[in-house]
C-alpha cells in the first residue's frame, strides 16, 4: 500500500473556489494538486500560503484546451506526487452576456471546449483509475446556465447544459463503481477577485463588497463553499448526492426567476 498522502487535483485553482477548496483538502492531509492557466506568481503564493500552513501543495499552469495537457497531468500526478483521490474541476466558461450575431464560432467553441470537452478528457483521464481503486470522488463546479439558458448566454448555456448531462451520464457509469460524481450548481455571485472582481472591474467589486459581501453574507463566501465540497468527497456512499445548488440566503433561486 502507497504511504504516499491521497492527491486532491484542481482543475481551476484561483483565488475563488478552486484555490480555496485546493487549501481545504490540504487542511484535512491531502496533496493538493492546483492547476491553472495563468498568473504564477499568484499560483507560487497560494502554494506557500498552504505549505506555511503546514499542509502538502504543488502548482502548475495548465492551457486546459491544448492536446494531451490534462492528459498529463493526471499521469504524472499519479506516478510523480500520489493517488488522485478527488478531481475537482473547477474550469469556467463564463464570456459574458452576448446577443446572437454577437457571439463569434470561436468563442462558442472554445466555451464548450473548457466546460464540456475538458470535462471530458479529465473524467476519460482519471475515472477508470479510480474505478480500478474501487474509491474517488469527481466534484464538478457548475453555474445557473446548466439548468436555464437566458438571453445572451448561448455560449456559456450550451456548454454548461452539456456539462450538466455529462456529469449525469457519468455518474450512470462510475457510480456503481464507487467513483462519487458530483454537479454543484453555483447559483449566485460568487465573492473572488479573480471572477466576478475581473468582470466588474475593482472599483465596482469592491463596491459590491461593501455593500452585499463580507459581514453580510450577500455574495458567496469561497471558504464556505470549501466545506461543501469537502462534505461531499466525505459522503457515505449510501447517501451520495449527485446534484446541489448553492446560493446566499438573499439570492433568489434560479427556478423563481
Amino acid at each position: 500500500m502507497s504511504s504516499r498522502p491521497p492527491v486532491c487535483l484542481v482543475i481551476g485553482a484561483g483565488a475563488g473556489i478552486g484555490g480555496t477548496v485546493g487549501r481545504r483538502f490540504a487542511a484535512e492531509g491531502y496533496h493538493a494538486v492546483l492547476c491553472r492557466r495563468s498568473d504564477q506568481q499568484g499560483l507560487d503564493a497560494l502554494v506557500a500560503e498552504i505549505q506555511a500552513e503546514g499542509g502538502l501543495a504543488s502548482g502548475f499552469l495548465l492551457n486546459a484546451v491544448e492536446p494531451d495537457t490534462i492528459e498529463n497531468l493526471v499521469t504524472s500526478t499519479e506516478s510523480t506526487i500520489g493517488p488522485i483521490d478527488v478531481v475537482v474541476f473547477n474550469l469556467g466558461a463564463q464570456i459574458g452576456d452576448r446577443a446572437l450575431l454577437e457571439t463569434s464560432y470561436k468563442s462558442f467553441e472554445m466555451c464548450w471546449r473548457l466546460a464540456t470537452f475538458g470535462l471530458f478528457r479529465a473524467a476519460t483521464a482519471a475515472c477508470p483509475i479510480m474505478a480500478e481503486r474501487g474509491k474517488g470522488s469527481f466534484l464538478v463546479t457548475s453555474s445557473t446556465a446548466a439548468v436555464r439558458g437566458n438571453a445572451g448566454q448561448h455560449a456559456h448555456a450550451a456548454a454548461m447544459g452539456g456539462r450538466r448531462m455529462l456529469c449525469q451520464s457519468l455518474n450512470a457509469e462510475f457510480g456503481p463503481k464507487g467513483i462519487h460524481i458530483a454537479h454543484i450548481l453555483i447559483d449566485g455571485a460568487v465573492d473572488a477577485p479573480d471572477t466576478l472582481g475581473k468582470m466588474l472591474g475593482p472599483d465596482m467589486f469592491q463596491a459590491l463588497r461593501e455593500t452585499r459581501g463580507m459581514e453580510h453574507d450577500g455574495l458567496m463566501l469561497p471558504d464556505k463553499i470549501a466545506d461543501t465540497y469537502w462534505h461531499l468527497a466525505q459522503q457515505h456512499r449510501s447517501t451520495w448526492t449527485h446534484e446541489m445548488d448553492l446560493r446566499s440566503f438573499t439570492d433568489r433561486p434560479w427556478w423563481n426567476h
